[in-house]
């Protein structure tokens, strides 16, 4: 057999996502490449490891087994990538943090130097709702997530980063009295709302539920970029994170309706269990923050401050 470490961690993240698709997008390949990865690995075996019903791949038995080996093996190759660099010195292993889907634009700038300061240090970042990163944070399977608002089911220590400020907007096609009254405003646009199980949608719905306003509920969508290309579109209107639309802004492509009772105001936390056993990468990372927080929002979002 002559399969390569490239065709298990591409069948690996087959079985892990259950589809082709998914696969090469968190590996960042095109489809046809993994398929013909799979293709390739398959061949090498007597025994099927995957089925297709329909357009839905599914894992044999035998597949699954191999998934199992497959990982012990790549487990194996980053032991030994990291023990080399340990040997020389360096801080190595795995950093894996949940962050909510507004926190993308957020949590990259609190990793690059660190990450650069550190070459063996493997980063995995899970983008996704508040209640997964809950949920990651519950079953131990982070180091840390970054959260708008805390959970208040699990005991939990946190750091803080960064305000999160949500301002009602929508594109620029349509001008609004800077006097207008939010009860009637309210009653006649068209809202567009993220996910159930979302910080946004929950933060949103909170507003509306203090100010007591009658919505009109136009769509739901299940992702913070989603909506932004709704409202570009000019499909409606959404309550939603300043930090997502910088560009936006900039460009008059969309606007900031003004509203009393908003900006809504919150703090991007990235949270762990209390009393967790944080790995030597997981304790230099908060010592970094703790250090060098306050330069990084002052250099990466000056701009933010402004509104």
């Amino acid at each position: 057999m002559k399969y390569t470490l490239n065709q298990l961690q591409i069948f690996l993240k087959i079985v892990q996502t259950q589809s082709v698709t998914k696969a090469s997008e968190e590996l960042h390949l095109t489809q046809p490449a993994v398929s013909i990865q799979l293709k390739n690995f398959q061949e090498q075996f007597d025994i099927p490891l995957t089925e297709v019903v329909g357009r839905k791949i599914y894992i044999t038995d035998f597949g699954r087994e191999i998934a199992i080996a497959a990982e012990n093996i790549i487990n194996q190759v980053h032991a030994i990538n990291y023990k080399t660099l340990a040997y020389k010195g360096q801080l190595t292993g795995r950093l894996k943090i949940a962050v909510v889907s507004t926190g993308k634009y957020v949590m990259p700038f609190f990793l690059a130097d660190f990450m650069q300061q550190h070459a063996g240090i493997e980063l995995i970042m899970d983008v996704t709702n508040k209640n997964k990163v809950i949920e990651s944070i519950e079953n131990n399977e982070v180091d840390f997530g970054l959260v708008s608002i805390l959970p208040q089911t699990l005991n939990i220590e946190k750091l803080d980063l960064l305000q999160n400020k949500l301002y009602l907007v929508g594109s620029t096609k349509t001008k609004f009295d800077k006097h207008i009254n939010e009860k009637e405003l309210f009653k006649d646009l068209p809202l567009i709302f993220r996910e159930k199980g979302s910080g946004t949608r929950q933060t949103m719905e909170g507003f509306i539920e203090r100010n007591n306003l009658t919505v009109l509920k136009k769509m739901e969508l299940t992702s913070n970029e989603a909506v932004k290309q709704a409202l570009l579109a000019g499909l409606g209107y959404s309550i939603m994170p300043l930090i997502g639309i910088k560009n936006e802004l900039h460009n008059n492509e969309l606007q900031i309706i003004p509203i009393k009772g908003l900006p809504i105001r919150t703090t991007w936390s990235l949270i762990w269990s209390k009393g967790k056993r944080h790995s030597p990468v997981s304790l230099s990372f908060i010592a970094y923050l703790q250090n060098e927080k306050l330069q990084i929002i002052h250099e990466k979002f000056n701009w933010y401050e402004q509104y």
